[in-house]
């Protein structure tokens, strides 16, 4: 049982993938461990990069986004580009809302470059308060798996009639 748990919380800590891929996979291979600790597990693994993200992302892509290896160049110049578009996406809406609040938006919804990776590395190319920060992205995190659960869950029971 620990490996299965073991699967899911990493799968939740890859960028992009996260818990929008974690969930679905933990219930489409059917490792047979109970929906609430999938979404526990999912969201753990999920918000534990946050910090790190946060105080060294940034750091390290702008390192990277100067050498002269153009894989590692590329990769950087793409990350910082992503989290500079979110950033500026995410002031643009913080006018109706407030800022975190359209952050924990941004993460909430579970499109596609929009989880806690990129809501995080935003905050972190914005100076945004760490603590709020943070906050907002556990929350955003925490509805992103339910969605997901939910989705997957239905989706699983009409594909193979459970």
């Amino acid at each position: 049982m620990l490996w299965k748990i073991l699967i899911v919380l990493l799968i939740s800590m890859v960028p992009l993938i996260e818990l929008r891929g974690a969930i679905p996979v933990a219930v489409g291979m059917n490792l047979g461990l109970p929906e609430w600790l999938v979404l526990i597990v999912a969201i753990i693994g999920n918000i534990l990069p946050v910090p790190i993200i946060y105080f060294f992302a940034r750091k390290v892509l702008e390192w990277g986004a100067q050498r002269e290896w153009k894989p590692l160049k590329q990769f950087c110049n793409f990350c910082l580009k992503k989290g500079e578009k979110a950033g500026t996406k995410l002031l643009k809406k913080a006018g109706n809302y407030g800022t975190y609040f359209a952050l924990f938006l941004f993460v909430a919804i579970p499109l596609p470059g929009t989880g806690a990776w990129t809501g995080t590395l935003a905050a972190s190319i914005l100076k945004l308060d760490f603590k709020k920060t943070v906050i907002a992205i556990s929350a955003g995190v925490l509805v992103a798996g339910l969605i997901m659960l939910a989705v997957s869950l239905g989706f699983f029971k009409v594909l193979f009639g459970g």
